[in-house]
Parts: C-alpha cells; structure tokens; sequence
C-alpha cells in the first residue's frame, strides 16, 4: 500500500511539473516559461535587494520530520525556507536516493550500510526524527526529489555521498530538467573542476575567499557565473565577501556545527536573532544552519529575499 502510495504522489509530482521540456530547450529557458529566476540571476536578485537565502542543513528536519526526507522539505517550505542541502548516496543496485550516514542506523528503521542495501529494502526503511521516534516517511528517490523541487521551485544543494559520484547525479539532474534547482556541493578545486568538466552550467559552491580564489576556480574549469563562493563556518569574513561580490560571485556561510560549539547556539542563546540579519546586510547571501526554522521565523532577510526574487 505504501508503495503504491508513493508511485501515485510520484506522478502527481510529474503532472505538476507539466510534460519533459522540449527538445534542445534549455533549464534556463525552462525556467524562465515556468517565471522562476535562474539560479545566477535568482543570486544576483538576492543580493542586490539585500536579501538572503536560508538553507537548511540535511534538509530541515524538525520534530516529525526527518532528515532527507520530501515531506520534511515540504514542511520547511511551508515555512518559508527555499534552499535545502541534502544528501545523496545510492544503494547496491544503482538506485540515488538520499541518507548522509553511511550506516542506516540513526535515521532509519535500517541496519547495515547504504551500499550493501537494495532500493526494495531501502524503500520500505521508515524513516526517524532526530529524536529517534518513527515517522511513517520512507527514504525517497532522488528523482523524486528533484520532481518536488521543479514543482515547488526549491533549490537543493547537493553533498554527494562516497557511495555515489557527481556523474551520476549530474545525470539524474539532467533526466529532470532540474539543473535551475540544484546547486552541487564541492569541498575543494579538484572536486570543482571535476562537475565542471561535467557540464560547466551547473551551479556549485566551491571554497572561495576573493578574486584569487575565483581566478584559480575558473582556471580550473569552473564558470564564475555559476558559482558561490564557500566561506566556512567559523567565524564572518564581511572583507571576504565584499572581494566576492567585486567580482561578481555571492558569498555563502555556516553558521552549524556541533551543538555546543557551533554559530547557530551562540546567536540564538539570548533570544535574538539580530546577528543573522547583520550578516545579510555585510553581504552574506547564502546562509546554512541547522536551526533553519528558529532563522526564519525571526529574521527580515529571508522575507526581503522571497518578495523580491520568487522561488
């Protein structure tokens, strides 16, 4: 029952994205007929009206809702969040699906490891909230991830697990004429150079502190246009983000982190949320956290953001 249930919200996601685009039509001009922004112009748009974009770490999971999970996402929409990074791994059979352990253990009714794990086993998995109580959500597809974000307009920013590789994601991106919502994940130049030689229009983060940084990544392949420039997660660097932004590149920034330690714990301690909102007005245009919800119920920047540039 629950598989059928889920082959029947698969094609509705279908029949809400309308038919496959037109063959030789670009993402671009797909997203233009659908009137969502292009994701450099949708950056652009957010950083010359002062806004900023919330991505919530591992999807948003919040109590109920689990990491990595399309009804988590759609509930962190509903809240107004639009970017959510997640996880992609694949099963033993080839399947992409979405799990940041390596192990199905603390998310998952699972055991054992993603890779040793079938898509018929990992389908009927029940996922669990951080507070480990069963959801009734299964782990998705990520083809049926990316039919949601078409939908919705949402933006996923992609961390690929060691069970899988950028080329096969690129490819199931491609197969969805999703490549205006997603956004990979690399965590240095080669990993850069390596989805640009895959297709130079994706969009990436990539470690980038100014001009040099960004020459050295266009040296490397990587297309200055399609990419934000990665700045950490210890401390702002508005100098960092204003050489960014000189040459065109939007600045993102951490504020997560182990509990305790991390940026999200020291702003919202005293129930102020103000430090988030002066980071958008020194520049800051991406922001990942790990309390997306708490961010956006109190902040301005994410309002502005929404009302000037859709999505």
């Amino acid at each position: 029952m629950k598989r059928f249930a889920f082959f029947a919200v698969g094609l509705g996601l279908l029949a809400a994205c309308g038919a496959p685009d037109a063959p030789g039509e670009t993402a671009s001009a797909a997203a233009a007929k659908a009137n969502i922004l292009p994701l450099p112009q949708y950056f652009d748009c957010l950083r010359e009206n002062g806004g900023m974009a919330i991505a919530a770490h591992r999807g948003g999971p919040d109590k109920g809702y689990p990491e990595n999970a399309i009804e988590t996402f759609q509930h962190g929409f509903d809240a107004g969040i639009r970017v959510f990074e997640i996880d992609v791994a694949e099963t033993r059979d080839g399947v992409l699906t979405l799990m940041h352990d390596d192990r199905l253990n603390r998310t998952s009714t699972g055991r054992g490891y993603v890779s040793d794990t079938d898509w018929e086993t990992m389908s009927g998995l029940e996922l669990e909230d951080n507070d480990g109580r069963r959801t009734g959500f299964n782990p998705p597809k990520f083809s049926d991830v990316l039919l949601w974000a078409r939908k919705t307009g949402a933006v996923m920013e992609l961390d690929k697990k060691p069970t899988t590789s950028f080329r096969n994601i690129a490819a199931a991106v491609k197969a969805a004429g999703a490549q205006e919502n997603v956004i990979f994940v690399t965590y240095n130049d080669d990993q850069a150079a390596e989805v640009a030689a895959i297709d130079p229009d994706f969009m990436m983060t990539a470690s980038a502190f100014g001009d040099r940084d960004v020459a050295k990544l266009q040296g490397r392949g990587v297309n200055a246009k399609r990419l934000i420039g990665w700045t950490g997660t210890e401390r702002p660097d508005r100098a960092a983000w204003a050489r960014l932004e000189q040459v065109g590149v939007e600045p993102a920034f951490g504020t997560l982190g182990r509990k305790g330690e991390r940026l999200d714990d020291q702003y919202l301690a005293d129930g102020d949320a103000s430090e988030y909102d002066d980071l958008a007005r020194d520049g800051l245009v991406l922001l990942a956290t790990d309390e997306p919800y708490r961010v956006a119920d109190m902040i301005q920047a994410d309002d502005v953001g929404r009302e000037a540039c859709g999505r």
